[in-house]
């Protein structure tokens, strides 16, 4: 008899409540984990959104580089059921809104293409 290796199942990405691919929220829920995880809340924001990507390419090489590490070592943390020793976790005022802004203008900007673009031009003789 001879072992074949069978083939191993795809792996896919689990979604907690707040959309944050691969982070599990466990018994914690999702504010208390994304300190546990050293994140900010910005960071949970979902992606799949087109304002959202537009915002992500605003944002400056040094926060694009934080937002991205900060990411990658929650789902480290994640994947080895570890959370940050509690001097690690972020503190409040640590947790600065930095996207929010960003999805903020880019959705009046919006808003405002669209008022222009059905504005009706009207002549006076």
């Amino acid at each position: 008899m001879s072992l074949v290796p069978r083939p191993r199942a795809p792996l896919r990405a689990t979604l907690c409540p707040t959309g944050c691919a691969g982070l599990s929220v466990g018994r914690l829920g999702p504010r208390l984990t994304a300190v546990a995880f050293r994140t900010r809340s910005d960071d949970l924001i979902p992606e799949e959104n087109e304002v959202v990507q537009q915002a992500l390419k605003r944002l400056s090489p040094q926060q694009s580089y934080d937002r991205v590490y900060r990411l990658r070592r929650a789902a480290q943390l994640s994947l080895q059921h570890k959370l940050l020793p509690k001097g690690q976790w972020t503190q409040p005022s640590q947790d600065v809104l930095y996207l929010e802004p960003l999805i903020d203008q880019i959705k009046a900007e919006l808003a405002e293409k669209k008022q222009l673009d059905a504005m009706e031009v009207v002549k006076k003789h």
